[in-house]
C-alpha cells in the first residue's frame, strides 16, 4: 500500500522504517535536511569534518526502544556511556549537583529544605502513574509537599527557563516525568549515552534502510493539504499537485495538522487548536578553549541572562572527536512575538554572548571560531494542567489518517527521543492492524 509520511523527524523515520518492507513509503520534509529536532549541522572549521546536532541530545538508560533500534541498525559499537556533570548557577556561583554530598552544599537552600527536596525526589521515584497529577499545578504540589522555599529557590527558576510565562500553569505530572527521567544516578552522578559520530548516524541509517526498500524521502518539499473526502483520506497536495495514497501518517504539530486537514477532523479540531507549543532558540558555538573549566556538561541558570541553560558538549564527549570546544546556549520562548523569534540571528547571538560574558569573566569573543543559531516554533508541547485530555490518538478518526509525534501518549508526561520513536512504531502498528483487518474482511 502507498503511505505518505509528513515529517522526517524520529517519529516519521521510525514509522517509515517499520512499514517500508511491505509498503510504498514516501516521506515529505519541508526543511532542506531530514531529522527534525534531531537534525545535525556539518562543520569542518578545524579541517576535521564532523556532525553535531543543532539541538543538544543524549540518551537515558531507560530509552529501551531507542537503544534497541540502535542495536538493530548495527550502531551499538558507536554507543558511549559517559558521566555528564551537572551544576546550578545561582547568584553568580556554580553549585555542582551530581552527588548527595554536592547537593547538600547547595547554599540557596537550608539543610532542612534540602532534606525536603530529597524526600520530594524520593517520592517522585516511587510514583508509577501520573494520571492523578495531571490536573494539579506543579507549583502548588511542590509547595504543598516541600515548602515555598524549595519551590522559589530551586524549581521556579528551572521551570521559568523551560516554560516562561506558562511556568506556573505546568502540571505536576510533567514535573514528575521530568524528574524520573533524570533520576538514574549512582554515587558518582549520572551517566548519559551518546552515539560517537552523533545522532546523524542514526538518522542516516534509518534513511538508508527506507530507501533500500524503495522508499522515497523528499527534502524541501512541503505538503499543503491532506485531502479527506467522505471521512476517508484520499491523498495529499504538495506544490499544487494532488498525490493519491492509501494512508497518511502525520508527525507535524497539532496547529499545523489542523491547517492541513482544513478543520475536517470533527471533535479533534478543537483539541488541535487548544494544544500550545513553544519554540527554542539554540545557539551552537565553536570555541578555541573551554568555557566551563570545572568540566560541567550541563549548567542550569538562575541569573539575569537571556537563556536558561548552557551545555558544553565537549565536557561530555571527547574533544578529540571535534578538534574544538562546542557549547550550546539555549532558551525557550512562548509565541511568535517573542524577541528570540523576531530578532535577527546576529542580534540573538549578541545577546547570548553578552550573557556569557556576564557569567564567565574569562570568556572572550576572541576565542570564538564560529557561532550558529537554530530556531523552531514547534519544539515541544506546553504541558499545562489538564494536558492529558488533549493527548492525540494514533488513529485520528478519518480512515487512513494516523498521527505520531511529541503530542503522542508515548511522549507524555515528558517528551524524549525514545518517546518519538515509540510514537512512530505505534502509528505504524495501528496501520498494520487496520490493514490486516481489511484483509480479513476481504477474505470473508
Amino acid at each position: 500500500m502507498k503511505i505518505i509520511i509528513i515529517g522526517s523527524g524520529l517519529a516519521g523515520l521510525s514509522a517509515g522504517y517499520k512499514l517500508c518492507k511491505s509498503n510504498e513509503i514516501i516521506i515529505f520534509e519541508k526543511d532542506r535536511e531530514i531529522g527534525g529536532m534531531a537534525a545535525s549541522y556539518c562543520q569542518d572549521y578545524t579541517g576535521k569534518k564532523y556532525f553535531i546536532e543543532k539541538y543538544y541530545h543524549h540518551i537515558f538508560r531507560s530509552d529501551s526502544e531507542l537503544l534497541a533500534l540502535i542495536n538493530e541498525l548495527g550502531l551499538e559499537r558507536q554507543m558511549l556511556w559517559l558521566k555528564g556533570k551537572n551544576a546550578y548557577f545561582v547568584d553568580g556561583k556554580n553549585y555542582p549537583m551530581n552527588t548527595p554530598p554536592e547537593i547538600l552544599r547547595f547554599n540557596p537552600l537550608s539543610v532542612t529544605n534540602l532534606v525536603k527536596l530529597g524526600l520530594l525526589v524520593f517520592r517522585i521515584k516511587i510514583i508509577n502513574d501520573t494520571t492523578s497529577y495531571d490536573r494539579i499545578k506543579a507549583k502548588d504540589w511542590i509547595i504543598d509537599n516541600a515548602g515555598k522555599s524549595v519551590y522559589e529557590n530551586f524549581f521556579a527558576p528551572l521551570m521559568k527557563s523551560k516554560f516562561g510565562e506558562n511556568a506556573e500553569n505546568i502540571s505536576a505530572a510533567w514535573l514528575i516525568g521530568r524528574v524520573k527521567i533524570r533520576s538514574d544516578r549512582g554515587k558518582e552522578g549520572e551517566k548519559l549515552g551518546y552515539l560517537r559520530g552523533g545522532f546523524n548516524s542514526l538518522i542516516k541509517s534509518l534513511e538508508r534502510e527506507i530507501t533500500a526498500q524503495g522508499g522515497k524521502i523528499l527534502e524541501n518539499k512541503e505538503i499543503t493539504e491532506i485531502v479527506i473526502e467522505g471521512n476517508i483520506v484520499q491523498g495529499v497536495i504538495a506544490d499544487g499537485t494532488f498525490i493519491a495514497c492509501d494512508a497518511v501518517i502525520s508527525t507535524v504539530e497539532p496547529g499545523a495538522l489542523d491547517a492541513l486537514t482544513k478543520g475536517k477532523l470533527g471533535a479533534l479540531h478543537e483539541t488541535l487548536q487548544s494544544i500550545r507549543y513553544q519554540g527554542t532558540a539554540c545557539a551552537l558555538i565553536g570555541l578555541d578553549k573551554r568555557l566551563m573549566e570545572n568540566g560541567n556538561y550541563w549548567l542550569n541558570i538562575k541569573a539575569d541572562v537571556p537563556f536558561g541553560a548552557v551545555i558544553e558538549h565537549t565536557n561530555f564527549m571527547p574533544f578529540e572527536d571535534y578538534g574544538e570546544h562546542l557549547v550550546y546556549v539555549t532558551s525557550y520562548f512562548q509565541n511568535e512575538k517573542d524577541v528570540l523569534w523576531m530578532q535577527k540571528e546576529e542580534e540573538v547571538l549578541d545577546s547570548y554572548l553578552k550573557g556569557l560574558e556576564k557569567m564567565f569573566p574569562d570568556f572572550s569573543r576572541a576565542d570564538i571560531h564560529w557561532a550558529k543559531l537554530f530556531r523552531r516554533m514547534d519544539t515541544a508541547p506546553v504541558y499545562e494542567q489538564g494536558y492529558l485530555e488533549k493527548v492525540l490518538p494514533f488513529a485520528a478518526g478519518p480512515s487512513g489518517l494516523y498521527l505520531a509525534g511529541m503530542f503522542s501518549s508515548t511522549n507524555y508526561p515528558e517528551r524524549s527521543m525514545n518517546g518519538s520513536i515509540k510514537a512512530g512504531f505505534e502509528s505504524a502498528n495501528f496501520f498494520i492492524k487496520k490493514d490486516e483487518n481489511c484483509d480479513v474482511c476481504w477474505l470473508d
